[in-house]
């Protein structure tokens, strides 16, 4: 396609985190972000959270999954009939519908991203762009991450030039090395993009079993902790370090580390599984083509202040919220699935080989219609 006006389409996320669904309007024609619009959020309750976690590994068919799939519908559905009631003047054109990732296996068995586009499309009356994995691991990708392509225009809207580095922390890490400088995501040396390791997923478990809490809120209870550089250097001799990217995780890869930390008290386990998420990201940056000007940090992550005092000591540059670059580090990935829906319905790539290790360009995701 050759339509390049730009449209308001309205993307949302549920991460790995199991937290709750983020929306949020971008003006973008699929190449360029021409602005930001509202952004909305809806928590899942203890209820829901359970569902979720209790299918987390499970693939369709099997049990549970269609009882996370009809509370991540519902929940969407929810949120995105208030956004768009609530703000008129930004009727999307489109919905870029993630779902929720229950298993990935690229390798194995593929990737599994339950909800169905269809059913929000039916109910909202708003054409839903989803499954933006499948095709990217169909060819031979690792489906993930797939924020890279909305990076690279959110570094040309802030107005950059010198190579910089967004860090996503959620359940799973994953960075973007770029250089604005080149004309777009897909040209040659403009991205390299991989998972880096666990981030939040392993301290929200913890946090979860030993104080019936979601997440270190803060990261409080690590700054009372010790970190022990012994077990830092063990969790960095795991095979995934050692692989090139793209490389991609699933949010349990990492789930044996649980037991490293079963013997300490709660503040040791918190500071040690949030040095662990820092040391995966300055592991990763040993491949990046060059060094970059600074780490721009995005998702729950950045509110971690142990988590970014870490990184900072571990990294050899500049760490600060993607907000000193006027973004929505909270919105950052459901502003990304706007952006990438937007690109769907042009026909654009979504992923590439230095982004997923897919051989070629690949434009994922279908499109789903009211009628």
């Amino acid at each position: 396609m050759t339509m390049r006006k730009s449209q308001w389409v309205l993307g949302t996320m549920s991460g790995t985190s199991l937290d709750g669904v983020d929306a949020a309007f971008v003006l973008t024609d699929g190449h360029r972000i021409e602005g930001f619009g509202p952004v909305g959020y809806r928590a899942y309750d203890e209820g829901e959270r359970a569902v979720l976690r209790a299918a987390l590994g499970r693939w369709p068919g099997e049990a549970g999954v269609d009882e996370a799939a009809e509370v991540i519908e519902a929940a969407h559905a929810e949120l995105l009939s208030r956004m768009i009631a609530d703000h008129p003047d930004f009727r999307p054109e489109y919905i870029g519908f993630h779902g929720q990732t229950l298993a990935h296996d690229p390798r194995g068995r593929g990737t599994h991203q339950a909800g169905n586009g269809a059913v929000l499309a039916a109910y909202l009356g708003v054409p839903v762009v989803w499954d933006f994995r499948s095709s990217d691991v169909e060819l031979g990708g690792q489906g993930a991450p797939l924020a890279p392509y909305f990076h690279f225009a959110c570094a040309k809207y802030a107005g950059l030039s010198d190579p910089v580095v967004f860090l996503n922390l959620g359940g799973v890490g994953n960075v973007t090395w770029l250089d604005p400088a080149l004309p777009g995501p897909d040209t040659e040396g403009a991205i390299l993009a991989f998972d880096t390791g666990p981030a939040n997923a392993p301290v929200n478990d913890l946090m979860q079993v030993r104080r019936g809490k979601s997440h270190d809120e803060g990261g409080k209870l690590a700054e009372k902790g010790r970190v022990d550089e012994a077990l830092v250097s063990r969790f960095l001799d795991h095979p995934y370090f050692f692989k090139m990217p793209p490389k991609s995780l699933d949010r349990n890869d990492f789930h044996a580390v649980m037991e490293w930390v079963a013997g300490m008290g709660d503040a040791d386990a918190a500071a040690v599984l949030t040095a662990f998420a820092a040391a995966s990201v300055a592991r990763g940056a040993e491949h990046f083509p060059y060094p970059p000007q600074a780490v721009y940090v995005a998702g729950g992550g950045r509110l971690n202040a142990a988590l970014m005092v870490e990184l900072a000591r571990r990294l050899p540059c500049e760490v600060a919220p993607v907000e000193d670059l006027g973004l929505d580090g909270d919105m950052l990935e459901a502003q990304a699935f706007a952006h990438l829906a937007a690109r769907v319905v042009r026909g654009l790539p979504t992923s590439g080989p230095m982004t997923t290790g897919v051989a070629a360009q690949v434009g994922g995701g279908q499109v789903s219609r009211p009628d």
